[in-house]
C-alpha cells in the first residue's frame, strides 16, 4: 500500500506481475520467551497444541531465545517427527517444577 507514496521514498521497490511492491526489513526481537511441553538438553522442543503456532516463529526471529519446558527428557527420547523447534534456535533452556 506504500508503493508510490512518500512512505516508499528511499526504500527498495520491485515490480511483480505488473504491481509495484515496497520491501521492508523483517522485524526481530531481542528476546523471545517461549514455553514447551518437552525438551532435551540440546534444546529440541515439542509443544502442546496451540503453542505450535507462534513459538517456532519467535524462536527463529529473536536474537536470544529462552525456553521453559514442562519436562526434560533424555537425548533420543523425543520422536524426531514431533520436534517442532530444533535446538539450534534455543539459547537458554530451563524446567519449572510445580
Amino acid at each position: 500500500t506504500a508503493a508510490g507514496t512518500d512512505l516508499a521514498r528511499g526504500k527498495e521497490t520491485r515490480l511483480i506481475d505488473g504491481r509495484e511492491y515496497v520491501f521492508e526489513k523483517p522485524l526481530t526481537g531481542d528476546v523471545a520467551l517461549i514455553k514447551a511441553k518437552k525438551g532435551d538438553r540440546w534444546g529440541n522442543l515439542v509443544y502442546h497444541r496451540g503453542a505450535r503456532v507462534n513459538n517456532p516463529a519467535m524462536a527463529g526471529a529473536a536474537k536470544l531465545v529462552v525456553a521453559q519446558v514442562d519436562a526434560f527428557v533424555e537425548l533420543g527420547e523425543l520422536d524426531p517427527e514431533h520436534i517442532v523447534t530444533p535446538g539450534l534456535f534455543i539459547d537458554r533452556l530451563f524446567e519449572v517444577k510445580t
